[in-house]
């Protein structure tokens, strides 16, 4: 008798890394002991590409503020270290929202788990399981999410869900959208061939230099995530010399190589913001570097960053371009999420075409649209807009008072405003949006919290 044939073979990579993690399941702890201001959670993992981000993507989808991290992966182990805090800056105190804190990353890290790809290979329109996602990228300019918002309304689409970034005179956004009549997705192939081919007319206007993309993306996506992979693409870390003037200060980053060790080492300082730390790694894991060490600290208002990385190949920056490249995409990367401009809250019943009378009376009035959070909640419109003059100007108090009487007094609210001030640079609400992965989480949404 023969013996038995004892070789197998993997079906893919991510088989074979499903093995190892379920060989070596993640090991989280907190510890609320060891720091006095701030809740300790300790992550062990098997290393693999891309667990960086996934531990840091899923410690601010839960609205934690990592005030300190170490990180090592220096070998086919990953061990790294947080201080988190809430939103309020205080340690966390619940036995039970902690547990649940610690149960849903050992979930989130887990072979079994659903958490989103960290880098898609494919996007574009495409149904999901209750909408139709709609990536559009292309040059800002004022008016432009209200001739969007038309043409979705004239192709009886309903905004239920969209975000919108712009930096360095380009625009992206990520858009939810339900058929009009039904409420569900939009399936039929010409009519979606018809939204991209209008949207995409919309996006070019007389742009003759710069593209403009109109795509479906495929299945659930992390919005955030996506729209930092967007304007990467879209190569806004390229200095333009229509880029308007910017009175704030531009982030420090400095790259360095450590020949001893073989490694690049970047540097930033800036000031200290909510998600920060995602956002630079983010970007580092979309250039394909690969983070061994790191020391992350804030310092009153300003943080710190230090990452030790070498490319995917094993190689450290080698050359001043790639130097450079890396310190403009980090600076981007940090300059995309603060806004600039008025801050204006609006919620309010929820209908067709709404979107699209608030950013028309935006536009009749002069005013460009810098960045927007739009969701719906129980039949109710949460959406926050930022806003500026067409030149780029701060909005004045005339100008607003019209905009509050043609939307309504009690529905839209504006937030930091001072007359014939700057605004400052603010950095928007995270919140919600139920029906999908859109956005960020908070506790209570988790079920970690009782309300």
């Amino acid at each position: 008798m023969e013996d038995a044939d004892m070789s197998f073979s993997w079906d893919s990579d991510d088989e074979y890394e499903k093995f190892i993690q379920r060989m070596n399941p993640p090991r989280v702890v907190a510890d609320n002991e060891a720091c006095s201001n701030a809740t300790v959670i300790r992550v062990d993992s098997a290393n693999k590409y891309g667990i960086l981000l996934e531990v840091v993507q899923v410690l601010t989808d839960l609205n934690l503020i990592v005030s300190k991290a170490y990180i090592s992966s220096d070998g086919e182990w990953f061990m790294d270290v947080f201080n988190v805090t809430d939103r309020d800056g205080k340690k966390l105190k619940d036995e039970a929202t902690i547990n649940g804190i610690v149960d849903y990353i050992r979930k989130s890290l887990g072979a079994d788990s659903c958490f989103v790809p960290s880098r898609r290979r494919s996007v574009g329109l495409a149904p999901a399981s209750d909408h139709t996602s709609i990536e559009l990228t292309g040059t800002d300019r004022p008016g432009l999410l209200s001739e969007v918002c038309a043409v979705l309304t004239d192709l009886k689409c309903n905004v239920v869900n969209a975000e919108v970034w712009t930096h360095n005179t380009r625009a992206a956004a990520v858009m939810h959208v339900t058929d009009e009549a039904t409420s569900g997705v939009v399936t039929d192939p010409e009519r979606l061939a018809k939204i991209k081919e209008l949207l995409c007319y919309v996006l070019k206007g007389n742009n003759k230099t710069r593209g403009a993309k109109t795509e479906v993306s495929l299945g659930v996506t992390h919005t955030e995530r996506r729209l930092h992979q967007m304007m990467f693409d879209d190569r806004d870390y390229e200095r333009s010399d229509q880029e308007p003037a910017n009175e704030n200060p531009r982030p420090n980053v400095s790259v360095v190589n450590c020949y001893d060790k073989d490694y690049s080492v970047v540097t930033i300082r800036c000031k200290d913001r909510p998600k920060l730390l995602f956002d630079t790694v983010c970007t580092l894991t979309d250039m394909q570097y690969v983070v061994f060490h790191a020391n992350v600290d804030t310092e009153g208002p300003e943080a710190y960053q230090e990452y030790y990385i070498r490319h995917l190949d094993g190689s450290p920056v080698n050359s001043e371009a790639e130097r450079q490249r890396v310190i403009q995409c980090l600076e981007a990367a940090i300059e995309r999420r603060v806004s600039e401009g008025l801050k204006l809250e609006l919620c309010i019943s929820d209908r067709v075409g709404l979107l699209s009378d608030v950013t028309r009376i935006f536009r009749e009035n002069s005013l460009n649209v810098t960045r927007a959070e739009v969701s719906t909640r129980g039949g109710k419109a949460i959406n926050t807009f930022y806003v500026r003059d067409a030149a780029g100007n701060p909005v004045d108090s005339k100008t607003i008072e019209t905009i509050r009487q043609a939307i309504g007094n009690t529905v839209l609210q504006v937030r930091g405003h001072t007359e014939h001030s700057k605004s400052p640079p603010q950095e928007s609400p995270t919140r919600f949006l139920f029906g999908g992965l859109f956005k960020s989480r908070s506790l209570y949404n988790f079920g970690l919290v009782r309300p």
